[in-house]
């Protein structure tokens, strides 16, 4: 049976150039890794939306829609889908891989904790078809919560990781990766960030593989963590490391330039006062910089890239050899910094993120992302002649006035938080609390609404909300949005209708997975309902309200009832996000314009 990306006739309309021979086009990195997949010979694809993920599976959505279109949607050939989470995706996707095929699962770095247990787990298992996870980290969190580095979640699990710096290698790892996971028979991460996954460049494409054919395991004991099964299987994944350590120690992409053993190489050099090492777009930055590097030294000093992990510590070790400093320019997480105390003497001063090597601080910035100026200071460059000229005769840029996110005018949040606003109004302060979450309104905590008093990670308003009744304060309200709700609010639930805790939830219900570019959600707005009383809750205190500006005060009062009875209640705010109404609307008026 033949995959998707092995219909020519199809594939032409989304890559007109595809042909027998090599084509390029200019791709988002995420879209690179999306065709990447595909051409690996792609079976299933799943994942939550999260920037800067989130184009990659809309990518390879429209890819299934086009299928679905041309009648193409058979059992077993290619389909994409979003998931209620990135733990039930990850789950999915190792049901692919347990018949044999392919799959590919995408999410951000903090999606990535969400889908923690089947991640670690899944590298116990003997992985047939290839698993790769595709997590886009966002250092400097445009849009996130936290500046985690996946890569060290790819350690923790014992599994390979690629990191690549440009859309080339963004596409040609991705292929490589589904190859490497079923050499070794575990799942694979492909590590991204932001400024890759939202850049675009030329991509030439390789030959389309086939899929792989339906072949379920047979030993079932690979797939059972049943204690005597995950001791065996713990035992194996040790085994795999000296030759996932050897995979890494030979790939191409961790390069040493000048190349190892040829003339003046750092080990013929002798004493070195520096080298380098760098990874993913930390090389690029490097780069940048590298011609005002040699001519200020007399020369580029040895340099080591990575960009396959696990880390290959003889090529490190070769590299380090005789010098007095190892500087490290990564982009997130000083991850390689770090591990380099461990590999190398300590004659040799580690310098990076954490430290200048002399004990001083960092030289590059531990936070936030790297660019081409931050890279410039940390090799010790004066600053670009530009901005030199500009401090020297101090006529500075003026400052550009600062533009915090809100929420878009005539949002349905917006009256909904003025509603909350008003019904919590009068409640001593220190018994009440609005708990909020993560999501479009999460922007309710900025000017002029300033509702919410917490926003930790997706569903935790429920949970912090019940745990702050059950310490004894008296008006607490939970504020979370329809999507997130059903990602991981509805186990909160659960627990605070077990207990009916005098609480009060208020879904914020605009229909729409609005944050992330309008995806649909997996439990349509009229389905709500009938799945909140599905969890015990008393009806009387089930009360749906429409969320406009002229029903704010009937609202109001409405809400403070529910927030004065000792138990459980949920309010559901509803008005249809303005954005996913305008692309609804347009969407209608083409397919008119087409009929």
């Amino acid at each position: 049976m033949r995959s998707i990306c092995t219909s020519r006739p199809f594939f032409a309309r989304l890559f007109p150039i595809m042909s027998d021979e090599k084509s390029m086009q200019a791709l988002l990195g995420d879209e690179a890794v999306a065709a990447g997949a595909l051409h690996a010979g792609l079976s299933a694809a799943y994942g939550y939306p999260g920037t800067p993920s989130t184009e990659i599976l809309e990518y390879l959505l429209e890819v299934y829609r086009k299928r679905r279109e041309k009648g193409e949607a058979k059992p077993g050939n290619f389909s994409a889908h979003w998931c209620s989470n990135e733990k039930t995706a990850l789950e999915a996707a190792l049901g692919v891989s347990f018949a044999g095929r392919r799959s590919i699962v995408t999410m951000k770095h903090v999606g990535l904790n969400v889908a923690g247990d089947p991640f670690i787990n899944g590298a116990l298992l003997g992985i047939k078809g290839g698993l790769v996870l595709a997590v886009a980290d966002d250092p400097g969190m445009h849009s996130s919560q936290g500046e985690q580095d996946s890569r060290y979640y790819a350690a923790f699990a014992m599994i390979p990781c690629l990191e690549p710096r440009t859309q080339q290698e963004a596409y040609d790892m991705t292929r490589e990766a589904f190859e490497i996971s079923e050499r070794f028979h575990v799942p694979v991460m492909l590590r991204l960030v932001t400024r890759l996954s939202h850049a675009r460049s030329q991509v030439r494409f390789q030959r389309e593989r086939e899929a792989n054919p339906l072949s379920r395991i047979t030993d079932k004991t690979e797939w059972m963590l049943l204690p005597a099964f995950a001791r065996r299987n713990y035992a194996r994944l040790i085994e795999k490391q000296k030759e996932i350590a050897e995979w890494a120690q030979a790939h191409p992409v961790n390069k040493t330039e000048p190349a190892a053993g040829a003339a003046g190489s750092p080990s013929e050099r002798g004493k070195k006062d520096l080298v380098v090492i760098t990874s993913g777009l930390g090389g690029n930055y490097y780069e940048e910089n590298l011609a005002d590097l040699a001519a200020s030294r007399g020369g580029s000093p040895p340099r080591l890239h990575i960009g396959a992990y696990p880390l290959p510590v003889e090529s490190i070790r070769r590299l380090c050899e005789g010098a007095v400093t190892a500087l490290v320019i990564e982009e997130g997480q000083p991850f390689i910094e770090e591990r380099l105390r461990g590999i190398l003497p300590q004659s040799i001063a580690i310098a990076g993120k954490l430290g200048d090597g002399k004990g001083g601080p960092g030289l590059a910035p531990r936070t936030g992302e790297l660019d081409p100026d931050n890279v410039r200071k940390a090799l010790g460059l004066l600053p670009r002649p530009g901005i030199l000229s500009v401090m020297e005769t101090g006529a500075l840029p003026p400052s550009l006035p600062n533009r915090p996110p809100q929420l878009c005018q005539g949002c349905p949040h917006g009256d909904s938080y003025e509603t909350i606003r008003k019904a919590m109004a009068g409640f001593d302060p220190a018994l009440s609390a609005v708990t909020s979450d993560i999501g479009c309104y999460s922007l309710g905590a900025m000017p002029p609404y300033e509702v919410p008093e917490s926003i930790v990670c997706m569903g935790a308003s429920i949970g912090m909300a019940k745990g702050a009744v059950d310490s004894g304060l008296k008006y607490v309200t939970a504020v979370i949005g329809d999507s997130t709700f059903i990602h991981s609010g509805i186990t909160a639930l659960i627990d605070a209708a077990a207990a009916n805790a005098a609480m009060t939830v208020a879904i914020l219900d605009n229909s729409i997975v609005a944050m992330t570019g309008c995806q649909n959600t997996m439990v349509p707005s009229d389905k709500l309902e009938a799945l909140i009383r599905g969890l015990g809750l008393d009806g009387d205190h089930l009360v749906v309200l429409e969320a406009k500006k002229q029903l704010v005060e009937e609202n109001a009062k409405l809400l403070r009832k529910e927030i004065e009875y000792p138990g459980l209640s949920v309010v559901i705010f509803r008005r249809e996000c303005l954005e996913a109404a305008r692309k609804r609307a347009k969407a209608k008026k083409s397919v008119r314009e087409i009929l």
